[in-house]
């Protein structure tokens, strides 16, 4: 006898409720195991008992100040002499004398009563040395990072939640994964493109759920990564560019030397990964219209199916390849406001390593969101009348059916 429709999608649920358990469970396990007795790299160590360690502590006073008003900058330059307690940590608790300078790139003003973070350089347990790193920003972050979740989920409803589920995802995977990975020697190119892979189809699923349009974006979005991962190649290639041409290459290489760490390849691992947001929302989109217009006149052809995609596409394709230029000068801007500054020269100016670098970010990224375009149109014209019988129909039930 046919189970009815209650009974089977209680067994869907179910099935779904332990699959989603156990890829939980398995990717923990990868975190552990990628973790577990990872190398340490201490590079300001002087001694073998030296550290250094970052603990909250709270301004008791202010015993004395001499400060100046910078008319360049607006900003308050000098020193304090503040008494600061320790509230975390090994010498939690404990008060301490700090002379606290104030310069342009560190200025932190003392307040009695604030919350600051402050650097525990140790030699040993007795002889240590405190001086104020920074404020305490994380409560603030925190709020700040929750809202946005909050208004996320209220708006968006389930799917809103599938997002924050899937910027978890994402962070953790970078944090835990890919970077202890290449800390381990792994290829970073290698690395990079496991962790698009991987990010990509969790990411979709989680948006869109396992549906038609889902597995159209994830392929045709695969194959404008692969496209986007050759062209970034060849042009590292030309260009004579690589993780060695930027300027964190010095202190890279030192802790290459001791962690078997490629810092060579980088640079095309940093590259591939940052296109990728744009590229994912690029092809969700396309993917989303082509089965919401077949949804609607199930009598359209694959080729008009096909014209329907690129007709979006071609109206994202131009923005989504502006917004990552603005995106990538947004963050290079300080550096290119002193070249100006500098005056100079075009000779000089397009065949610095910071120019190169950028121009083959942008460049590449929106080489992957134009051949993205095209791809993820004609894979959701096939798949979805071939698979697809609703609009957002998982594809799980269409099999179960």
């Amino acid at each position: 006898m046919r189970p009815g429709p209650i009974a089977t999608f209680m067994s869907l649920m179910t099935k779904k409720g332990v699959a989603s358990l156990a890829a939980l469970a398995l990717y923990l396990l990868v975190i552990l195991l990628v973790n577990y007795h990872a190398p340490v790299y201490r590079r300001f160590s002087s001694l073998p008992t030296a550290y250094v360690r970052y603990e909250r502590a709270e301004v008791l006073s202010v015993e004395d100040e001499s400060l100046s008003r910078d008319a360049a900058s607006g900003l308050d330059l000098g020193y304090e002499d503040v008494r600061l307690r320790l509230l975390s940590g090994e010498h939690r608790g404990e008060v301490v004398a700090v002379k606290n300078t104030l310069s342009y790139s560190n200025n932190v003003r003392a307040r009695v009563g604030s919350e600051v973070i402050a650097c525990v350089d140790t030699a040993d347990r007795s002889t240590y040395d405190v001086w104020i790193y920074g404020y305490s920003r994380g409560p603030f972050l925190y709020l700040f990072c929750g809202l946005f979740m909050a208004a996320l989920c209220v708006i968006g409803g389930r799917r809103g939640v599938r997002s924050v589920l899937g910027i978890a995802f994402t962070l953790t995977g970078i944090a835990f994964v890919f970077i202890p990975l290449l800390y381990r020697g792994v290829s970073p190119a290698i690395a990079a493109s496991g962790l698009v892979a991987v990010t990509l189809c969790v990411s979709l699923v989680l948006l869109g759920g396992a549906t038609a349009k889902t597995l159209a974006a994830i392929l045709g979005t695969l194959a404008g990564v692969t496209v986007s991962a050759i062209a970034l190649a060849a042009a590292l290639h030309f260009t004579h560019l690589s993780g060695f041409s930027t300027g964190e290459a010095d202190a890279l290489v030192q802790i290459g030397g001791a962690t078997h760490m490629k810092v060579g390849e980088l640079l095309f691992a940093g590259i591939l990964i940052s296109s990728l947001g744009a590229i994912i929302d690029v092809a969700i989109s396309i993917a989303s219209s082509v089965n919401e217009v077949h949804a609607r006149n199930r009598a359209l052809t694959t080729r008009e199916l096909f014209r329907s995609g690129m007709n979006v596409g071609r109206d994202m394709m131009g923005a989504m390849a502006n917004t990552l230029i603005i995106a990538f000068t947004g963050t290079s801007l300080n550096v290119l406001v002193l070249l100006y500054s500098m005056s100079v020269t075009y000779l000089q100016l397009m065949n610095t390593n910071l120019i190169g670098i950028y121009v083959v970010q942008a460049i590449s990224g929106a080489i992957a969101i134009v051949f993205t375009v095209p791809l993820v149109s004609f894979v959701a014209s096939r798949l979805i009348p071939a698979l697809g019988r609703g609009v957002n129909e998982d594809l799980t039930l269409s099999s179960a059916a």
